[in-house]
């Protein structure tokens, strides 16, 4: 063990002074433990004839306890971790609900759209290949895409994480960490794809809640209990707002941002969707209501260090906030305790790391090579070289990224968002026979011409611009709760919600949402692609066969293959001609 004093710092003393560190040998010893236990069990579970579905969905029959804990532990990501503390310590003490309530409530809405998903597709691999089945090559591209930048940007912000945790309790740098974190998700995720991303997420998982119900009360008790609330206020630590459960400030820059932006997540995002298509189809409800439990106290929990920080008037180290959660372990807690909430952040950061590496993969497996040559053509030994390359390659990309140290909640709204321009036209494509493959197109294209010069602010927000962005936005309120609500209820109560939502938000919205361009871009990505993708669509002849997409997507093993899907003359598997 090594300690670092904090003098010169902006940090006040803890009752030692200093700041616990773990010694390079520490660290390192941690790191073998942790990458050599999980790639033990990659290889265990290695195959000398690898298959190519099952390296991609695991056979698509995973039982309950492996899907609940490999469900929690990929949405229980070192970033959500982060983000939940900078929004303890933005927004005060409702900061980190409105983030784990919403993220956890999200986890929950999965599962109708899930069941849906699962039962006009029950053996594909990625959304984008059955987008492919229902429209055709642009919409498929369309949401390939914005999950390869999603997964690079999941897999940058979680080194981010890795690298900060690793330079505050070590004399390692930043760069040291998140190259060491880097090579040990890669090596074991490598070896079986997305069959050792699943298994170690049962392990990464139990360590995390273990360590969180440790961790989270001993730092309260060590930092002074319930008195430094009393004494934050007195020192003018905190504002009227960070004190109030129910903050405005909280509510309209963190908590509907956040509910627009994971609604977004948990249905582009093909990690999500590939624990999906791996799951046993009659496990998806238990299993995802067991993950939004477990999401939800863990990362409500963890963003108490946030606000515990805020009220003690900690600055962060360097004036980095994802500095926060390392620094207020090392200054609070004794070495043994700092060990185990090193191994839980280790632990949350590779379960999201891994499904990162094995969703690209599975995205270029499938919808780069596989839906390109056909089904019937397929090279499972080149498809599984492919997925490892780009594992490889992926991991360049985000190390590169990583340097750069974005602020880690910037990025997941962001995503979040970008993704919000596919999801309603992802959804009405699982129901509504009329929707058209350039319906999705162009629905998603304008969202995100409408969403960018909102959310970056590339033309101020005034005059008529303000007022249509605000109608826009009103509109985009209503299609979210309208979606939430048709998962659960069906069309005429969510028609009948996004009505309500809409109507009752009109007196107050106009000159008040153009205040929040990152609540404003997110819901205008929403309402953009509702109407562009409803008017397209409502009048159309199209008259899709569902079942039909069973047919297309499948397996691409050879061993496998499907003898009933339709082919081409060259042995392709085609989506229907009507609707490309």
């Amino acid at each position: 063990m090594r300690r670092i004093t904090t003098e010169g710092r902006p940090v006040p003393p803890a009752p030692s002074g200093e700041i616990a560190q773990l010694g390079i040998i520490g660290v390192l010893a941690l790191l073998l433990l942790f990458y050599g236990g999980t790639m033990w069990m990659s290889v265990a579970i290695s195959r000398k004839k690898e298959n190519a579905d099952d390296y991609m969905t695991a056979g698509n029959n995973i039982g309950f306890g492996v899907s609940a804990a490999s469900m929690t532990a990929t949405w229980i990501w070192a970033s959500s971790m982060y983000a939940s503390v900078t929004a303890g310590y933005t927004y005060g003490v409702s900061g980190p609900i409105h983030y784990g309530l919403w993220g956890a409530l999200m986890i929950l809405f999965i599962y109708p759209f899930g069941k849906r998903i699962r039962a006009v597709a029950p053996r594909a691999h990625t959304l984008a290949e059955v987008m492919y089945a229902r429209h055709g090559r642009s919409s498929q591209l369309m949401l390939a895409g914005s999950n390869v930048l999603g997964s690079v940007i999941s897999l940058t912000s979680n080194f981010i994480a890795g690298g900060a945790i690793v330079a505050m309790l070590s004399p390692l740098s930043f760069g040291a960490g998140i190259l060491i974190i880097a090579a040990g998700v890669l090596l074991y995720t490598l070896w079986s794809g997305f069959r050792a991303s699943v298994l170690t997420d049962f392990a990464q998982v139990m360590a995390m809640l273990g360590a969180a119900v440790i961790i989270i009360p001993a730092v309260f008790l060590l930092a002074g209990g319930p008195s430094m609330f009393a004494e934050g206020v007195a020192a003018g630590h905190v504002t009227p707002q960070q004190e109030s459960f129910f903050s405005s400030d909280a509510f309209m820059n963190q908590g509907a941002p956040y509910i627009a932006a994971v609604l977004a997540y948990a249905i582009g995002n093909q990690t999500i969707a590939q624990r999906l298509f791996a799951v046993r189809e009659d496990l998806i409800k238990p299993t995802f209501i067991t993950a939004t439990i477990g999401y939800g106290a863990t990362v409500i929990g963890v963003g108490m260090l946030g606000v515990m920080a805020l009220y003690l008037g900690i600055q962060p180290v360097g004036g980095d906030i994802n500095n926060l959660m390392p620094q207020m372990v090392g200054t609070y807690l004794p070495v043994a305790l700092v060990a185990l909430a090193f191994i839980m952040i280790i632990g949350s950061l590779s379960s999201t790391a891994d499904s990162d590496l094995a969703a690209l993969s599975s995205i270029v497996m499938t919808d780069m090579y596989g839906q390109s040559v056909g089904r019937k053509n397929v090279n499972p030994k080149l498809m599984l070289l492919i997925g490892r390359i780009t594992m490889i390659v992926a991991t360049g990309l985000a190390l590169y990224f990583a340097t750069a140290k974005f602020n880690i909640l910037d990025l997941l709204v962001f995503v979040g968002a970008l993704w919000g321009c596919l999801v309603f036209p992802v959804i009405a494509s699982f129901y509504w026979k009329k929707v058209t493959n350039l319906a999705f197109s162009v629905s998603v294209v304008a969202a995100l011409v409408v969403f960018l010069p909102v959310r970056f602010q590339l033309i101020p927000l005034t005059g008529a611009w303000a007022l249509v962005v605000e109608l826009l936005a009103i509109i985009g309120a209503g299609v979210v709760l309208a979606i939430m609500a048709f998962g659960f209820f069906g069309l005429r109560p969510a028609i009948a919600v996004g009505a309500v939502t809409s109507l009752a938000l009109l007196p107050f919205g106009f000159g008040f949402l153009r205040d929040y361009e990152t609540l404003s871009g997110s819901l205008v990505a929403y309402s953009v692609s509702f109407l562009v993708c409803y008017l397209m669509s409502v009048r159309s002849h199209q008259d899709f066969d569902f079942s039909v997409i069973k047919r297309i997507t499948g397996d691409f093993d050879e061993q496998t293959t499907p003898s009933d899907a339709p082919d081409d003359e060259q042995g392709r598997v085609v989506a229907p001609a009507s609707d490309r």
